[in-house]
């Protein structure tokens, strides 16, 4: 019997965005999958159902991924249908599973099992900030979340920009959303007046922000950032 297959099933990464996040593959593929690894049950379904999912919700399983039972999965539970010869999707909180996203361990256990993966396109707040701001999208490198220690961070952000300009490479960063102001702030410090920073925020959302300025520009602006996603972008 051939074994099933992983589908890295991308999640929209706003409220209302389901039409700018699906495409008709993702209605055929989940609609002949019964079985998924998900962060989030009560997300997962909400979004299945805007995906256009016409098997019964009652008879999907769903194995938790959530990041307090994380260490306690069970692989061979999680795969057993794939050897059996059915599909399972793997669903992330909200964008692409494994980027920035701990699926990134399931696709790697999945490697090891000789199991078949397949990524379907679909939003990436990353690729998105990158592709609207400007910079260059043929070097660029994802840092995640610079240091909470202020000295530290202070120094990571002049590093960054110091690479940037010596290499040409697009530095993008996040932080935790209620921190987001504390960040930017710290950015508009430490940085050369004269160095572009981009502010990707609410990404697909009707609300979505998206510019690009110098940081002598941004110094004169006044944007809240509080509780948002962003996605922050340098370059030297």
């Amino acid at each position: 019997m051939a074994k099933g297959k992983l589908y890295l099933i991308p999640v929209p990464l706003a409220e209302g965005a389901e039409k700018a996040s699906y495409t008709f593959m993702h209605t055929s593929i989940i609609n002949n999958i019964h079985e998924y690894i998900v962060e989030n049950s009560k997300t997962a379904r909400k979004f299945l159902k805007a995906a256009g999912l016409s098997i019964p919700q009652s008879d999907l399983i769903l194995h938790d991924y959530g990041k307090h039972v994380r260490e306690q999965i069970d692989f061979g539970t999680v795969f057993a249908s794939i050897f059996q010869g059915k599909d399972v999707g793997l669903m992330s909180e909200a964008g692409c599973p494994g980027v920035a996203d701990p699926g990134a361990e399931v696709v790697m256990e999945a490697h090891r099992r000789n199991i078949c993966v397949v990524p379907l396109v679909g939003p990436s707040s990353i690729l998105l900030a990158l592709m609207a701001s400007g910079f260059n999208g043929q070097k660029f490198t994802f840092h995640g979340y610079l240091p909470i220690d202020k000295k530290e961070r202070a120094k990571k952000i002049k590093d960054l920009e110091i690479q940037s300009e010596r290499e040409h490479i697009t530095q993008i960063f996040i932080e935790t959303p209620f921190r987001n102001n504390q960040l930017l702030a710290e950015v508009l410090r430490v940085a050369k007046p004269s160095s572009m920073l981009c502010i990707a925020a609410n990404l697909t959302a009707e609300d979505e922000i998206v510019k690009t300025r110098t940081i002598a520009e941004w110094k004169r602006q006044n944007i809240d950032l509080h509780k948002i996603p962003a996605i922050f972008l340098l370059f030297s």
